[in-house]
C-alpha cells in the first residue's frame, strides 16, 4: 500500500481526526482501559503543550466524533485525560520525575534566529513551546502581568485551577523561553520594533474587546460586555451586579461569567490567576458563561436569553445543563429590543420575539416578529455577543485585514500579507475553542522553522502493525453506559473550588473500557481471500457484504468486492477466525500521535 492510501487509518480514528492538535484520544483512552498510565499520558503529551489544561477545559470535538455515540454517549475523552495528566502532567509533582519529556525534550542545538510572540495566551505559547523545542531563540511579549492569555482572563476559576494552568505554563518557559511582561503593543512597543528586533514574528493577541448593540439604552450603568465582565473578574476587580441579572446571547461563556459573578467577594480578595483571556468560543459560548457567572455575584435572578431554540444553540450541552443545575433560566427565540432605563440605570431589557435564526442554506439570517414584545426586569444585562481584536495595536504597518476584522493569515500556515510574520488564534480565526488556538500556534511554529530552511512538511511514515493478539469487547459492550463526571455537589458549589473533580481509578478504568478502538482496524490480504462469504455470516454486527463489483465500480463489472462498514465494526474478530484462508487480519496504523 502506498503512504497515501495508509494515511487512511489516522483519518479512519474520529476522535484523532476531530483534534485541531490530531491527539490519538483513542489509543490514550486504550491505555487506561488496559492499566497503562503513564502511556496513556504520554500519548495525551506528545502532540499538547497544555494537556494538563486541555484535560479540564478542551471543548472535545473529539468526543463530538466519537463512534461510541452512536450506541450510547461518548466516551468521557476530557476527563479521562484529566485522570492521567493528574498522575503524570507537572502539576502532579511527582517526586521530581518529569515524564512528559520522554516526549518534549530541551533543544539540543541552538539555531541563530529569534522570535518574537506576541501574546501569551494557548496561540503564542504553544507556537513558543514548539519554536523553543527546534533551538530558536524566543520572547514572548505579554500586555497584562501573567502568561495565560485565554486560559486565565476567560475561564473562571471554579472551571480551571491556577495552579494548573501554571505548571504547563512554567514547563514551557523552562524551555529557555524569555517573558516580558506588563509590554503591551502599540503603547510600550511597536510592531516596527519588534520587526525590527527579531527574525520574525508571531502575532497572537487575541480577542479581548466585547461587542456592544446598537441600542437604546446599551449605554446605561448596568449594562456589560461579557468579555471585559470576565476579564476583569478573573484579575480580582469588583464588578457590581443586581439581584436580576439578564444574559443576551447563548454559549458557553455566558454560562461561566454567571457562575463567576456568584463568587465575586472570592475573587476579589484572591486575584491568583496565572494565564489570559477566554477559551475563544462562539458569541452564544459567550452568553451562557456570563449568566452562569452573574449568578455568583449575588444574582438571585439569572435569565439566558438567546435567539435561538434550545437544540439551535451552539453552546454544549454540558455547559447548558451545569447552568440549569445552578437555577439558571432560559427564554430562548427573543431578541433585544431595547434597555430600559431609569435615571441612567438599567431597569430592564425588552425583547422581541424571533420566528426563524437560520435561511434555508442554514446561514445565520434571524427573523423578527415586530408585533411580539416582552420585558424582562433586570439591574444588570451582560452582552454575549461576540468579541473584537485590537487592530489599532498594530499601526498603519501591519498586516492586512480580513472583512472580519481579523488578520488575514494563509489558513494553512498562519502567514500574514508581510514576510515573516504569522498570526494565530483569536487574532487570525476570530473566536474559537482553546484547542483551535494552540493548533494555530503549532501550525505557525511549524511554518516558522520552514521558513528558516528547516525540514519541509513533516512526512508521517507511521507504520501497519499486525496484532498477533487484541482486545476484544464483552458481549455486554453496548449495555454499559457512560460513567458521569464527577462534580461538586450544586450546594457546595461556593468559593473558587473546582466544579468539575476528577474520576477514580475505578471510574476511569471503566469508562476507558467502553472505547469502541477504532484505532485496530480489519485488514484483508486480497492475494489469500477465496470470496468464500463466511467472514459475512459470522459478523454478529452485519457489517461485512459481498457485492457485485458494478454496484461499486460501475466500469468493472463481472467481478465481487467485500465490503467492510468501518463506523460500525466492533473489533470483535469474529471474522479473523472464521476465514479459512487466513486472508483477515487485526492491524493498527502506528502514524499520527503515537509516542514511539
Amino acid at each position: 500500500m502506498a503512504l497515501s492510501e495508509l494515511s487512511f487509518y489516522d483519518e479512519n480514528i474520529p476522535c484523532l481526526a476531530a483534534c485541531p492538535v490530531n491527539t490519538n484520544a483513542g489509543m490514550y483512552v486504550a491505555a487506561i482501559a488496559d492499566g497503562q498510565d503513564e502511556l496513556a499520558y504520554l500519548t495525551a503529551r506528545l502532540p499538547n503543550p497544555f494537556a494538563s489544561v486541555c484535560g479540564r477545559v478542551c471543548a472535545a470535538p473529539c468526543e463530538d466524533a466519537c463512534r461510541r455515540g452512536t450506541i450510547d454517549r461518548p466516551i468521557a475523552i476530557r476527563a479521562l485525560k484529566r485522570f492521567v495528566t493528574e498522575q503524570f502532567g507537572p502539576e502532579a509533582g511527582t517526586e521530581g520525575r518529569r515524564v512528559w519529556e520522554q516526549v518534549v525534550a530541551p533543544p539540543a542545538t541552538q539555531r541563530p534566529q529569534t522570535i518574537g510572540i506576541v501574546g501569551g495566551g494557548p496561540a503564542g505559547m504553544a507556537c513558543a513551546h514548539d519554536l523553543r523545542r527546534l533551538g530558536y531563540g524566543v520572547t514572548v511579549y505579554e500586555a497584562t502581568d501573567k502568561l495565560g492569555g485565554a486560559m486565565w482572563l476567560g475561564i473562571p476559576e471554579y472551571r480551571l485551577d491556577r495552579s494548573v494552568l501554571a505548571a504547563d505554563i512554567d514547563d514551557i518557559v523552562a524551555l529557555g523561553v524569555e517573558v516580558q511582561l506588563n509590554t503591551r503593543l502599540g503603547v510600550d512597543v511597536t510592531f516596527d520594533e519588534l520587526r525590527a528586533r527579531h527574525d520574525a514574528v508571531f502575532l497572537g493577541i487575541g480577542a479581548t474587546l466585547g461587542r456592544g448593540l446598537d441600542i437604546d439604552g446599551a449605554d446605561a450603568d448596568g449594562v456589560f460586555k461579557a468579555i471585559e465582565f470576565l476579564i476583569n473578574m478573573n484579575r480580582g476587580f469588583q464588578v457590581a451586579v443586581g439581584e436580576r441579572v439578564v444574559v443576551i446571547g447563548g454559549g458557553d461563556v455566558a454560562m461561566d461569567a454567571a457562575r463567576t459573578a456568584l463568587r465575586a467577594s472570592e475573587y476579589g480578595s484572591s486575584a491568583t490567576a496565572t494565564g489570559g483571556e477566554h477559551d475563544g468560543r462562539s458569541a452564544m459560548a459567550d452568553a451562557i458563561d456570563a449568566a452562569r457567572s452573574a449568578a455568583r455575584a449575588g444574582a438571585r435572578q439569572v435569565t439566558v436569553i438567546s435567539l435561538e431554540a434550545r437544540d439551535e444553540m451552539p453552546a454544549h450541552d454540558f455547559e447548558v445543563e451545569e447552568a440549569q443545575h445552578e437555577g439558571i433560566s432560559f427564554v430562548p427565540r427573543r431578541g433585544p429590543a431595547r434597555v430600559v432605563t431609569a435615571d441612567g440605570k438599567v431597569t430592564g431589557i425588552e425583547t422581541i420575539g424571533v420566528t426563524s435564526v437560520f435561511d434555508a442554506d442554514r446561514r445565520f439570517a434571524p427573523v423578527f416578529d415586530q408585533d411580539d414584545r416582552k420585558v424582562f426586569d433586570a439591574d444588570t444585562v451582560i452582552l454575549a455577543i461576540g468579541q473584537a481584536i485590537d487592530l489599532d495595536a498594530l499601526g498603519a504597518a501591519g498586516p492586512e485585514v480580513s472583512p472580519r476584522r481579523t488578520i488575514q493569515v494563509d489558513n494553512a500556515t498562519g502567514a500574514t500579507s508581510i514576510p515573516g510574520v504569522w498570526a494565530g488564534g483569536d487574532a487570525a480565526k476570530g473566536p474559537r475553542t482553546l484547542i483551535d488556538a494552540i493548533a494555530d500556534g503549532r501550525r505557525s511554529a511549524r511554518d516558522i522553522h520552514r521558513h528558516f530552511g528547516g525540514d519541509r512538511e513533516e512526512q508521517q511514515t507511521g507504520t501497519l502493525v499486525k496484532l498477533t493478539q487484541f482486545h476484544r469487547l464483552a458481549d455486554d459492550y453496548d449495555r454499559h453506559d457512560r460513567v458521569a463526571v464527577p462534580t461538586l455537589d450544586t450546594g457546595r458549589r461556593i468559593g473558587l473550588a473546582e466544579v468539575e473533580l476528577g474520576f477514580t481509578e475505578q471510574q476511569a478504568r471503566c469508562e476507558a473500557a467502553r472505547c469502541l478502538r477504532c484505532f485496530a482496524n480489519i485488514i484483508l490480504d486480497t492475494n489469500k481471500c477465496v470470496l468464500c462469504a463466511l467472514c459475512a455470516d459470522v459478523c454478529p454486527v452485519d457489517v461485512i457484504s459481498l457485492v457485485p463489483s458494478e454496484e461499486v465500480v460501475p466500469d468493472q463489472p463481472g467481478g465481487t468486492v467485500l465490503l467492510l462498514d468501518e463506523e460500525r465494526c466492533i473489533r470483535c474478530g469474529l471474522c479473523i477466525e472464521r476465514c479459512p484462508p487466513d486472508a483477515l487480519s487485526m492491524g493498527m496504523w502506528k502514524g499520527v500521535g503515537v509516542p514511539t
